[in-house]
């Protein structure tokens, strides 16, 4: 096995990183909901206290993120992952 193909794994980091994984996979379902609702409200599938509910927890969801962010000591362009020639996997409003 040659250096680069090895893994580097530091003990001291390992709750950071693991940290960086969750809230990855979170912020990823966060903007998949927040596309659907944008898509919900377009097309009229939601009552105007729906819209206000599902808008309130959108907010609120994206707060908690920020903080948990911070409180790991990650931005959330840490947790944004390059798919090489497919992208990244996040989008970028939040970066």
């Amino acid at each position: 096995m040659t250096a680069a193909a090895r893994v580097d794994i530091d003990r001291e980091n390992v709750g950071r990183d693991l940290a960086s994984l969750v809230l990855t996979v979170v912020e990823l379902l966060r903007q998949l909901m927040e596309r659907q609702a944008i898509r919900r409200f377009d097309q009229g599938d939601l009552t105007a206290e729906q819209e206000e509910r599902v808008g309130t927890t959108l907010m609120l969801l994206d707060e908690r993120m920020s903080e948990l962010c911070t409180q790991h000591g990650l931005r959330r362009e840490d947790l944004n992952l390059d798919l090489g020639p497919l992208g990244t996997l996040l989008s970028d409003t939040h970066f």
